[in-house]
C-alpha cells in the first residue's frame, strides 16, 4: 500500500494551556499530509492550482484516540482510501512517537474550477495523476 509519512514537532503554540495538543490542529497536519502524499505520487498541488483548479474538502471525519502534547514528534500517515470520478476520500493516522494511533482521520475532496467551483474529473485535468490515484487507492472505484 502507497502510505505516505510526514514528521510533525508539535510547537507549544500547537497547545492548550495544560499542553495537549488543541483538535483543529489535527486537521492543518492533515493538510501537511495531503500535500506530501501528492508529492510523494510524483505531482504538485501548486500546479493544479496555477492551472485555475481547487480541491475542497466535502466531508471530514476525526477519531480521537490519546492525547498529544507539546514537545513530542506526531507522524502523520496519509494514503487514498477511495477515488472516482469525482471524489477522493484521503485516510490518515495521526501516531505518537511509540506508534501508538492518536487520531484516524478521511477526508473527501472534489477538483473544481477555482472561479465557478464546478466539480471536474481529475482524469480531464491530469489523466496521469488520475491513473496513480487509481492504482494506490486501497479501494477501487
Amino acid at each position: 500500500m502507497f502510505v505516505s509519512e510526514k514528521q510533525i514537532e508539535i510547537r507549544y503554540a500547537e497547545t492548550d494551556q495544560m499542553g495537549v495538543v488543541y483538535h483543529a490542529n489535527y486537521i492543518i497536519w492533515m493538510e501537511i499530509g495531503r500535500t506530501q502524499l501528492v508529492s510523494d505520487a510524483g505531482f504538485e498541488y501548486a500546479a493544479l492550482e496555477k492551472d485555475g483548479y481547487v480541491s475542497p474538502v466535502m466531508d471530514l471525519s476525526i477519531s480521537y484516540k490519546a492525547a498529544m502534547h507539546y514537545g513530542q514528534v506526531a507522524t502523520v500517515r496519509t494514503w487514498v482510501e477511495k477515488h472516482d470520478r469525482l471524489r477522493t476520500t484521503y485516510g490518515y493516522e495521526i501516531l505518537h512517537e511509540d506508534g501508538t494511533i492518536a487520531a484516524t482521520a478521511q477526508s473527501v475532496h472534489i477538483l473544481a474550477h477555482k472561479d465557478t467551483l464546478r466539480p471536474v474529473s481529475l482524469s480531464k485535468i491530469d489523466p496521469a495523476w488520475d491513473a496513480k490515484y487509481k492504482e494506490i487507492a486501497r479501494e477501487a472505484k
